[in-house]
């Protein structure tokens, strides 16, 4: 399989944890109460149903994991479900998702720093550029090896956590409860509004596969994958419901939608601009890590993939660190030219359009993974308890079902683009199987060929 048994595995529970919680919170929990303001307390309700799924499918992912500790994460069960196809499909998927949902990290990462740089705001170029140029150091980062990006995830995930654990937990006390009406003032049904919201809440759970992506160097992986899935999740899941309740009652909607830095507004609204200041701090190193932690991640599936010979072989060379370095520079350079395509645009709308793209691209190995779980339980039984039998088949089902729901809140243009990113994988996957299929064998050699037969009578002379 895909893993290298040689390579010093260095994430330990804690580096392993610190990339969940790191990737999640920080991917969409900054920047996202803007992008929700429209759907109002309606939003709310978005954030605890994704929860509940997200909670869902880290059971599955940690049930997995803990089954098959090998690096791939989705990919690798997709595979061993459901054959190469699906696997190659997974992780093409997973691999869009990555670098699109860094391209929308950077920008989060922008959008804060503007309260220290304000040119950034109005110079949309220079805006681009500095995320550009924080999208390479980190490639750099993680170009050098594992443990240096694990290290700085660990850091900046614990400066990010307090502040934002703060708010919401504290910022509960200075509620303004005329902020939650309307409840639902997009003007979309009921239901349209917290399926949408919730498609857009799920941006921010993205990232709780981490530590089964990177399974190849995490320490004692069968215990420390799943503690670090569930625990992470559900650490996120409360700063984020938490989070979305007190800022959205601290600022109106209508200014909230605004907002290119909503916690940090939230922050000045409730205890004076220091806190706004610090949080800002917060929210700057908070992206820096999520992006840190993504980067370290986007190489990893490409990795598993092109050692099962399913994605291009350049994917698949690694530094004397084992580090994908050649797979981390492309990644980064797609992300680079998505940037600059939609540069144009107002942070907050580049954000939202991005992070909508990632989102589909990531429910398709969600849903691949779900429905792996319940194939694998058929084909694979002996490694399923059969206590548990019931209740993994049951969350496996309930898992599927809500990755199903999401998709169709992402609305259908993004639906087709995603669909179409899908498909356009496949003449990849053909041209891969055509490279590593074997030639046709030579025709066996013999002392005398026979002489061939006619296929009508000859006439013999003097007949």
């Amino acid at each position: 399989m895909a893993d290298t048994a040689t390579r010093a595995r260095s994430l330990g529970l804690g580096m392993a944890t610190a990339l969940v919680v790191g990737n999640m919170v920080g991917s969409g929990d900054y920047l996202l109460p803007s992008s929700l303001a429209k759907y109002g307390a309606l939003a709310i309700l978005g954030w605890v149903v994704t929860a509940v799924g997200a909670v869902l499918l880290a059971l599955v992912f940690a049930n997995l994991g803990r089954m098959y500790p090998q690096t791939g994460g989705p990919y690798t069960f997709s595979r061993l479900a459901f054959g190469e196809f699906i696997g190659f499909q997974t992780a093409w998927g997973y691999w869009i998702a990555t670098w699109t949902s860094n391209a929308a990290l950077a920008i989060g990462f922008v959008s804060y720093l503007d309260d220290f740089w304000t040119s950034l705001a109005s110079n949309k170029l220079l805006a681009a550029l500095v995320a550009i140029a924080a999208i390479w150091v980190l490639t750099w980062v993680n170009a050098i090896g594992v443990r240096q990006g694990g290290l700085v995830q660990v850091v900046t995930t614990i400066i990010k956590l307090i502040p934002l654990l703060f708010i919401a937990f504290v910022g509960l006390a200075f509620i303004n409860t005329s902020h939650f009406s309307p409840v639902n003032p997009s003007g979309e049904s009921g239901l349209d509004a917290v399926t949408n919201a919730a498609t857009l809440t799920l941006f921010a759970f993205v990232g709780l596969e981490s530590a089964t992506v990177a399974a190849g160097d995490v320490k004692n992986p069968e215990r420390t994958i799943p503690r670090a899935t569930v625990i992470g999740t559900l650490l996120a899941a409360a700063v984020f419901v938490l989070g979305q309740i007190a800022v959205l009652g601290a600022i109106p909607a209508s200014e909230l939608a605004k907002s290119t830095a909503p916690f940090a507004d939230a922050a000045k609204v409730m205890f004076g601009s220091w806190a706004g200041t610090l949080v800002a701090v917060s929210a700057v190193i908070g992206t820096f890590g999520a992006l840190n932690g993504w980067i370290l991640l986007q190489g990893q599936v490409p990795l598993a993939a092109a050692r099962d010979g399913l994605f291009p072989r350049i994917f698949g060379r690694t530094s004397r660190s084992g580090t994908p370095v050649l797979g981390l520079v492309i990644s980064s350079a797609l992300m680079t030219a998505l940037i600059l395509m939609n540069y144009t645009a107002s942070l907050v709308d580049q954000f939202t359009q991005i992070i909508l793209l990632a989102t589909l691209s990531i429910l398709i190995p969600y849903t691949y993974t779900a429905a792996a779980q319940l194939m694998l339980m058929v084909t694979d039984r002996a490694r399923f308890s059969a206590r548990r039998l019931v209740r993994d088949g049951v969350i496996a089902l309930l898992a599927f079902s809500y990755t199903l729901w999401a998709i169709t809140g992402a609305g259908a243009d993004i639906v087709l683009k995603g669909f179409l990113l899908l498909l356009a994988g496949i003449p990849v996957y053909v041209w891969i199987r055509r490279r590593n299929a074997p030639g046709p064998a030579p025709a066996p050699l013999t002392e005398a060929e026979p002489e061939p037969v006619p296929s009508s009578p000859v006439p013999v002379a003097g007949g």
